[in-house]
């Protein structure tokens, strides 16, 4: 298998996400129309939606805080800033009403993309406070 075929899997694998948590595939609807938005609008060749929020003091099952990995052509000749603009907007738009506490996004484009970088997982919650 040359490069670019291997390239072309591991991208077609990585479209199926993972809860790092459960190691299931079973998305709440906040994490998945998250998911559905980002593909339809950027058509990207590599996309990560993890929901941290267990790793928050929410109630168990909660969908508040996410991490994105976005990797597509769309962003081209656009700064990171109007990467992380656009991103919010489509999941502000998607979810109108539904309210998440915090998105950490990563946007890129294929040049910038490297199959080996994975999406690291947030620190621990302190819990706030200063503590």
């Amino acid at each position: 298998m040359n490069f670019a075929n291997l390239r072309t899997a591991v991208n077609n694998l990585s479209l199926h996400r993972i809860n790092l948590n459960t190691m299931t595939q079973i998305k709440g609807p906040i994490e998945e129309s998250i998911y559905c938005v980002l593909k339809e609008r950027f058509e990207p060749v590599h996309i990560e939606v993890v929901n941290e929020s267990y790793m928050h003091n929410v109630p168990k099952g909660a969908e508040t805080h996410f991490k994105v990995l976005v990797v597509s052509n769309k962003f081209e000749e656009l700064s990171l800033l109007k990467r992380h603009r656009l991103i919010n907007e489509a999941v502000k738009e998607k979810l109108a009403g539904n309210f998440i506490h915090a998105l950490s996004i990563e946007a890129k484009t294929p040049q910038q993309w490297n199959i080996s970088d994975v999406l690291e997982p947030s620190p621990k919650c302190r819990g706030g406070f200063g503590k």
